[in-house]
């Protein structure tokens, strides 16, 4: 973990810390702790069992003897491999699509980067799942967990402080780093955005970049619009994703880490002009592809 790339560990609200992983590129996705007397829950759980390590002795400083509660923001094996690090003794919980995700999906995110170290990584999927709204009562107020409907992927969960103003949004959002809805819906990743922004939470953790404030919905959001609008114009031109990629003037957004999740994002906004549904299947391993094409190899992964 050396280079830069350490976790650091924030206290962002009185008893709501965020577990954040420089400097949020692939696979360097942040987590949160919300120790309690009776329950502690862990908001997503990290890429490699070292680092998973890494938040599970933060936890255990946190937590004392309370029960141990592991909530995954959706699928990704950055945001869930290391839930074999917390189970058994965790219960482990998620959208019931996001379950049967990480039971399809097993350990493949580690072929596209088979020189990560990622430690012997145990396929652990949320064992209570729900649909809509989940809420954990506790003696210090309520954790609610929010589907927002498709948006980065069709399993999202966000996690809703409210007596905090703390949101931990998972990838919906990401700061300084390129949105990715490939999995999910360009539209109903501007859907979901205006639900969370209407919860007017203080401070957000969203699921790559530096801990933030709502601004960053604003910032997502306009990616977002400018993305639907090069997607309308690639539709009208008769052009490719990875062609429109290639004549696209990135501005702001270049500045952005992992700009080149535009051609996929292209692959899922085109499809929606076309008419595709939000979250309808599409060809994932063809996207990742022309995005290796476009970037010239496969993007760095520092997990």
């Amino acid at each position: 973990m050396a280079g830069g790339y350490e976790p650091r560990f924030e206290e962002v609200a009185e008893g709501a810390y965020a577990f954040v992983q420089p400097d949020g590129g692939w696979c360097l996705s942040n987590a949160g702790v919300l120790p309690g007397r009776e329950l502690t829950v862990v908001v997503d759980t990290a890429a490699t069992v070292a680092r998973a390590r890494r938040l599970r002795a933060e936890t255990d400083r946190l937590r004392g003897g309370s029960r141990l509660a592991v909530v995954n923001t959706h699928q990704h094996g950055d945001h869930t491999f290391g839930n074999c690090v917390f189970t058994p003794e965790a219960l482990v919980i998620g959208h019931h699509t996001a379950r049967a995700d990480v039971l399809e999906s097993g350990l493949g995110l580690q072929r596209l980067w088979p020189d990560v170290p990622w430690g012997p990584v145990e396929v652990a999927p949320p064992q209570v799942t729900y649909a809509e709204r989940m809420t954990l009562h506790r003696e210090d107020g309520r954790i609610e967990l929010i589907h927002p409907g498709p948006a980065h992927t069709t399993g999202d969960t966000v996690v809703w402080l409210p007596d905090r103003g703390v949101l931990y949004t998972g990838d919906i959002v990401m700061n300084g780093v390129t949105p990715f809805c490939l999995m999910g819906s360009v539209e109903g990743s501007l859907r979901a955005i205006r639900l969370l922004g209407g919860l007017e939470p203080t401070t957000v953790v969203p699921g790559h970049g530096p801990v933030c404030g709502p601004e960053v919905f604003a910032t997502c959001s306009r990616y977002l619009r400018w993305l639907q609008r090069l997607a309308a114009e690639t539709a009208a031109a008769g052009a490719t994703p990875l062609e429109a990629a290639r004549e696209a003037d990135l501005g702001e957004w270049g500045a952005l880490l992992d700009s080149e999740r535009l051609v996929p994002n292209l692959v899922r906004a085109l499809a929606e002009v076309r008419g595709a549904a939000p979250g309808e299947r599409i060809d994932e391993m063809d996207a990742f592809a022309r995005m290796l094409e476009f970037h010239g190899g496969l993007p760095a992964c520092h997990a």
